[in-house]
């Protein structure tokens, strides 16, 4: 049985972020949820600039 891997991502993207913000003890949760949602989509742009870095630096090796 074969596991899709943006089938796993969207199981574990899948929060109710207005439910989390009305049972939040104060206003600073705000936040970290933000920071939260975008933490993801922080560590891919990382990924992807390191790839691209290191196929760029191997080019220039070569050369």
């Amino acid at each position: 049985m074969s596991i899709n891997f943006l089938s796993v991502v969207r199981v574990f993207q899948q929060v109710d972020v207005e439910q989390k913000l009305k049972d939040a003890p104060n206003n600073g949760y705000a936040i970290g949820v933000f920071i939260g949602e975008m933490m993801p989509f922080v560590i891919l742009i990382g990924l992807a600039y390191f790839f691209f870095y290191q196929a760029k630096k191997r080019r220039n090796k070569d050369l």
